[in-house]
């Protein structure tokens, strides 16, 4: 927040993130669309066995583990790929249950970059970037962390289910949120003509009566 912000009384305004989250939503929108696509089901396995060739011998537990638990319900784990990243995209959009929607998203990115995208296979021949799915942990990261910052968010449906159910924070907030009444007594200062902030005056006792010392 500015020094213009703070004297003033104003805070900034809260639809930027909300826009980020909405805008980061509807691009996991997308890519759950495209999952639902047979071509995705029907290249899903070939997918990871093909990104454990290229796999140094130390990684080659991991990917084994990973075919060999995937291979017999491979049809059943591409549905379920496709579902997960739908929850995510309505979730992100509609800003609903917003910490368990972040930190079940990293972990299912991690997991994607650590299968599917072969970590980003950086340590091969011909490997030109990380993978994607790490960049969309960050991202959820950076989001879960500035649900900490800027506190609820106005323009989502947990604003509206957190005035309903008292405990609904526990899943949407990072940090329990400061009561309306606490932040409505807190008095904003006050800003004179001339650009110089001044306090709310105040309130003196009469001669005679129980009051602060005006000294």
């Amino acid at each position: 927040m500015s020094p213009g912000n703070v004297a003033s009384g104003r805070c900034s305004p809260a639809w930027p993130k909300d826009a980020l989250r909405i805008a980061f939503g509807v691009i996991w929108l997308i890519d759950a669309v495209l999952k639902w696509l047979p071509g995705f089901r029907a290249s899903y396995m070939d997918t990871i066995m093909g990104e454990a060739q290229d796999q140094p011998g130390w990684l080659k537990p991991w990917f084994d583990f990973w075919i060999r638990f995937q291979h017999p319900n491979a049809m059943p784990m591409a549905w379920l790929v496709a579902v997960i990243e739908t929850l995510i995209a309505v979730a992100l959009i509609a800003g609903f249950a917003r910490k368990i929607t972040y930190i079940s998203a990293i972990v299912f990115s991690l997991l994607i970059w650590a299968t599917a995208e072969g970590f980003g296979g950086p340590y091969t021949s011909g490997a030109s970037d990380i993978g994607t799915a790490i960049v969309y942990a960050v991202v959820f990261a950076a989001l879960l962390a500035l649900s900490y910052y800027a506190g609820p968010s106005r323009y989502s449906a947990d604003y509206y289910l957190e005035q309903k159910i008292s405990w609904w924070w526990k899943i949407a907030e990072t940090r329990r949120p400061e009561p309306a009444g606490r932040r409505a007594a807190t008095a904003a200062p006050v800003t004179a003509p001339g650009g110089s902030t001044t306090q709310p005056p105040r309130r003196l006792s009469m001669p005679g009566t129980a009051g602060p010392d005006p000294r």
